[in-house]
């Protein structure tokens, strides 16, 4: 049972450690094109840690214990856009439940399903519950503000934005003017800062 008995701030560290070594990529001139289309001399692409099972275990305990330091966030689920989204909110889904206070995960989809029920959000939510909206990355802030566009047009109540990394390029002002509350787990200051520690 590995890391199991480790302190938060132990956890948190170890996160950035396994997003450096998976996730991130850095260069000297701006070679990355990001989702809002802007380019950028560093890059996290979150899937090889998000989907790494030590990472889902850190991920987790992590968000769990965020979301619950926020009294006011009493919740029924937790989700976002598909796909960066979706492990983020199963890794908290599944802590919640293994803690005993469940929250359900949902996916909100890009676009609706083209058979069946013709779904735009996946998973046991209704009109009226009370959600928060997950995201692997926030840069802009444009996914979330389409997955909370979509969750308040299929009548749920958006409760705040969670973010596993903040790379403090708009996204939270953008959200926040949106009237919706924006707490990050990491932002890319912390992260930098323990990249330009290994490089010395």
């Amino acid at each position: 049972m590995r890391n199991i008995r480790l302190s938060n701030k132990a956890m948190k560290q170890r996160l950035i450690d396994l997003i450096l070594k998976r996730s991130f990529k850095y260069t000297k001139e701006p070679s990355f094109t990001l989702a809002s289309g802007l380019k950028s001399n560093f890059y996290f692409n979150c899937k090889p840690a998000t989907l790494n099972p030590e990472g889902m275990f850190l991920i987790g305990n992590l968000l769990f214990d965020l979301i619950k330091k926020e009294k006011k966030w009493k919740v029924k689920a937790v989700g976002g856009l598909t796909l960066g989204a979706d492990p983020v909110a199963n890794a908290i889904a599944y802590t919640s439940y293994v803690k005993g206070e469940p929250l359900e995960a949902f996916v909100v989809r890009k676009e609706p399903k083209k058979h069946g029920t013709m779904l735009w959000i996946e998973g046991h939510v209704k009109e009226g519950d009370k959600v928060l909206i997950i995201e692997d990355v926030v840069t802009t802030g444009g996914s979330s503000q389409k997955a909370i566009d979509r969750a308040l047009q299929c009548g749920l109540k958006v409760m705040g934005v969670v973010t596993l990394i903040d790379r403090q390029e708009g996204g939270r002002e953008a959200i926040e003017a949106m009237g919706v509350p924006f707490k990050p787990l990491l932002t890319k200051e912390e992260i930098f800062e323990a990249y330009r520690g290994k490089e010395n």
